[in-house]
């Protein structure tokens, strides 16, 4: 196998990754932590992306203002990111300058301050994200529909959290939060690039083996009912657009039926990062004159999710017609297997974008990460030949089982010009 990642736990349980990849001197590092907005509870929503700002405010070892010093001057860059599931930290850097990377992720493992005074600071900021989020009508509709597809799971809330929750989350709710999910057994480390793995190995080691084991983290188990018929919207605001979007369940990344849905989505919509105009729905929305655009997009999670497709209406066109448009495609995959020669052309371009996501340093380091928080190494290997071997018959069977009107979310943002 070409590049074969060496996987190892350390004594305390915590995961580490490491894929040799000789062609640049470079390497990317990355942290894992099994903790999103899918582990928070009501009155606590957003905990996890405040946390994650806060590590970026120093220790004793590492204070606050010199890390983006420390990282630029070596020559890296380093960011961090917040999704339903887990929360990442990265540094791409030079090859000979990683060391920096990995003794500043052991240090802010154990070490972050949450300063009070830096909580304050960062609740501003959070707080200002969160109003200029709700500036734009695409999240507002998001987030009903949000609500209205999830009654019961976490995944009912958006992961920068709810308003409310961020004026009352506490300098102590963050620390607990921080120490209760931030322990090596909770952690993944994924490194890709230009090492020799027996000595990274070695200095991994030295570095977060001596962290001890923390109890294992809180979880929520809130399984979602299935929904018994479609729930309708309606939603407000300023603009002058007028959007829909549609909200499917969609299986988890580990259910079987994850891949044929994949293909699904490559017809109706392309896949994500390529043209889509050539696609189902943008034929039959776009191209007939019914609607401005439409795009479609799923997400690999730990529990299941939504497909969510999004209509940007003419607002001298019924929005109406481009639903009835839309429910006309998806009845035709689920009436007729698509023919042969499509299926081929939508798993080729599934194929393409997963190579494209695939193809630098810093990505092979995040998707041995990223498929370390829902499943395995092997889920990442063997992604091209399960997408290989999805048939049309599949495609029909999956359009008819999730694709129904009676389990799906519509909601409508209706505009009211420039002013609130």
């Amino acid at each position: 196998m070409k590049n074969p990642v060496t996987q190892v736990q350390l004594k305390n349980g915590m995961k580490i990754m490491l894929k040799e990849i000789h062609a640049a001197p470079i390497i990317s590092s990355w942290v894992w932590y099994k903790v999103g907005s899918r582990d928070e509870t009501t009155g606590k929503t957003g905990i996890s992306h405040w946390t994650e700002h806060m590590m970026f405010k120093g220790t004793k070892k590492f204070p606050h203002g010199m890390l983006d010093k420390a990282i630029s001057r070596e020559g890296g860059r380093w960011n961090a990111s917040t999704s339903r599931d887990s929360t990442r930290y990265y540094e791409t850097m030079p090859a000979a300058r990683i060391d920096l990377a990995l003794r500043l992720e052991s240090d802010r493992m154990t070490k972050s301050i949450f300063d009070a005074k830096e909580v304050a600071s960062e609740r501003t900021v959070i707080i200002s994200e969160r109003e200029g989020s709700e500036n734009e009508p695409m999240f507002l509709l998001g987030e009903e529909v949000l609500h209205a597809a999830f009654r019961v799971h976490p995944y009912q809330h958006e992961i920068i959290g709810d308003m409310a929750d961020l004026y009352a989350i506490t300098r102590d709710d963050l620390y607990k939060h921080y120490r209760a999910y931030y322990v090596p057994n909770n952690a993944v480390l994924s490194l890709a690039g230009d090492f020799e793995t027996k000595a990274m190995l070695k200095r991994i080691r030295e570095l977060f083996e001596p962290i001890p084991m923390g109890n294992p983290p809180p979880r929520l188990v809130r399984p979602e009912p299935e929904r018994k018929g479609e729930v309708r919207l309606t939603l407000e605001g300023p603009g002058e657009t007028m959007f829909t979007q549609i909200a499917y369940p969609f299986p988890n990344a580990t259910h079987p039926d994850y891949f044929a849905l994949q293909v699904l989505e490559s017809l109706l919509n392309g896949a994500s990062g390529l043209s889509y105009k050539t696609c189902r729905l943008y034929r039959a929305l776009v191209d007939t004159g019914l609607a401005v655009d439409v795009s479609g997009w799923s997400e690999s999670t730990i529990d299941p999710f939504l497909y969510r497709i999004t209509i940007v209406h003419r607002s001298d066109r019924k929005p109406e017609k481009a639903l009835t448009a839309l429910d006309a495609e998806i009845k035709k995959l689920q009436d007729k297997p698509a023919p042969a020669g499509e299926i081929r052309r939508a798993v080729k371009q599934a194929r393409a974008v997963f190579a494209y996501g695939s193809e630098n340093i810093t990505h092979q380091a995040f998707w041995m990460g990223h498929t370390s928080m829902f499943a395995d190494y092997s889920w990442y290997t063997t992604y091209l030949k399960k997408l290989a071997s999805v048939t049309a018959p599949d495609v029909q069977r999956v359009a008819q089982k999730y694709f129904q009107p009676n389990r799906r979310v519509v909601g409508t943002y209706i505009p009211k010009g420039k002013g609130r």
